[in-house]
């Protein structure tokens, strides 16, 4: 187990909860305590710490920068800190360019990069909506929603877990809820984005319920 001191230092509360910053990760890097993976097949994902100066909290961001457009191909950043069942899981998000996709989202009960569920939110089709990835293969848990997901512009995006229902929030609002039995079990949580989507995180959040 690493000390308390090192937790904070990489932008880390161990207490009920777990606070992710990155802004005292190392730049160019992946950050320490992050894994990452991808669904499908296409160009590795290419996950690091970078200066933005409009992040929420300053000065550095975890972004996904690699753009390859190979469709259903799903770059993952897992936090391996901590796995939950029942839990609130927010992040603000902030997709930068895409021509194919302009989408991020929060994964959840991740037992492996080809199974988990999924809260995705698209700049490009201003759509939130609700996942499953079970076998490499992505399922809509409902129809989705149109909502505003500005380009270049930070929103919150965040997910209420709770047994089989799992609700979904844009700036503190309520947008959409689903029900799903396939994976009841603890997972961990982790970051998500979609083909040549470039997209940026910061102030990732989990509270185990």
């Amino acid at each position: 187990m690493r000390p308390l001191g090192l937790l904070i230092s990489f932008g880390l509360i161990a207490s009920t909860g777990r606070v992710v910053n990155f802004d005292t990760a190392p730049l160019g890097k992946m950050p320490p305590g992050w894994t990452a993976a991808m669904t499908n097949r296409g160009a590795a994902p290419q996950w690091e710490i970078i200066r933005d100066g409009s992040a929420p909290t300053q000065p550095y961001v975890l972004a996904q920068v690699s753009n390859d457009p190979t469709d259903n191909r799903f770059p993952l950043a897992i936090f391996d800190a901590l796995w939950t069942r029942d839990s609130d899981i927010s992040v603000r998000i902030k997709p930068v360019a895409g021509r194919a996709d302009q989408a991020g989202g929060l994964v959840f009960r991740y037992r492996d990069k080809n199974n988990y569920y999924l809260a995705r939110a698209n700049a490009l089709d201003q759509s939130v909506a609700l996942f499953k990835v079970q076998d490499g293969q992505r399922f809509a848990l409902n129809p989705g929603v149109h909502h505003d997901i500005p380009l270049n512009a930070w929103s919150i995006l965040k997910v209420s877990v709770r047994g089989n229902r799992f609700q979904v929030y844009v700036n503190h609002r309520r947008i959409l809820q689903a029900f799903d039995d396939t994976f009841t079990n603890s997972g961990k949580v982790g970051l998500w984005t979609n083909g040549d989507s470039v997209t940026y995180f910061d102030d990732f959040r989990v509270y185990p319920k």
